[in-house]
């Protein structure tokens, strides 16, 4: 794996020139997770699984990551209310990520994955991609390939029935939980502090959205479920699932035969 803004011009220009890397691009979010964890689990998390997956890859790189994401929602997020959460707005998020798949395009990238860690940038994420390649088939650059990942959805059933015995709330309100929680215990635990862990019923919200929103809806902590049964062990357990099916995924994906037929399609 290598870190594409530690190498040096020339040598990234020989590694990418020939369109066959494939470029991770973490994206998250600014975004308080409880009093018990650091703000920047959105952009820490997608990172680390980024840089392993790409360690298991040939001919792999991770970018910086795009560390501010869209609003957070209350009924995924807490909201965007609460202090230390630092968003931007929908067509900025929109405009960086055209901004940032085009200059890849431009060094001769032609296979970008981009690995979302905050639930709320997803339609964003569409936008973004769905412009650059717009605007690089007016460069004729129709053999731009795009994945997006929310690593979250290769939790799969077996594992989930695994870590949530008393049962599975939903990713929804999973935002300052058992998920990022164990995961941020086993890779960064030195921004947990597991003491300040605030152990309450997930929260509970209407089947409607009002603006502005009601902050009295938002759990005080700001976590939307408890992360009491968070662990290391559960974090290395989650850290190797999406490793391992996210690898399968874009090699999957990225094979030479595939790239080939949308070529063909796109051309």
């Amino acid at each position: 794996m290598v870190s594409m803004a530690d190498l040096d011009w020339v040598t990234y220009q020989k590694c990418v020139s020939q369109g066959d890397s494939t470029i991770f691009l973490p994206i998250g979010a600014l975004e308080q997770h409880g009093p018990h964890m650091s703000m920047n689990p959105d952009v820490l998390i997608p990172t680390a699984i980024s840089e392993a997956v790409a360690h298991k890859l040939s001919n792999a790189m991770v970018a910086p990551p795009i560390a501010y994401g869209y609003k957070s929602q209350q009924q995924s997020g807490g909201g965007n209310h609460m202090p230390g959460t630092t968003s931007l707005d929908g067509q900025t998020l929109t405009h960086t990520i055209r901004d940032v798949i085009k200059e890849l395009a431009r060094h001769g990238n032609r296979k970008i994955v981009m690995m979302n860690g905050h639930y709320e940038n997803s339609m964003f994420i569409i936008e973004g991609i769905d412009l650059a390649i717009r605007e690089l088939g007016w460069d004729a650059i129709t053999n731009m390939n795009v994945m997006i990942i929310s690593y979250w959805d290769f939790v799969e059933a077996p594992t989930i029935k695994l870590l949530y015995p008393d049962g599975f709330t939903g990713w929804d309100l999973e935002h300052g939980g058992v998920l990022e929680t164990s995961l941020m215990l086993h890779l960064f635990p030195h921004l947990v502090d597991i003491d300040k862990i605030v152990d309450h019923p997930p929260a509970t919200f209407p089947p409607y959205d009002m603006f502005p929103v009601n902050a009295d809806l938002t759990p005080p902590s700001g976590t939307l479920s408890s992360a009491k049964n968070a662990s290391e062990v559960k974090g290395e357990i989650l850290m190797n699932v999406c490793v391992e099916g996210i690898s399968h995924a874009v090699e999957n994906v990225f094979n030479v035969d595939y790239v080939k037929s949308i070529t063909k399609k796109t051309a």
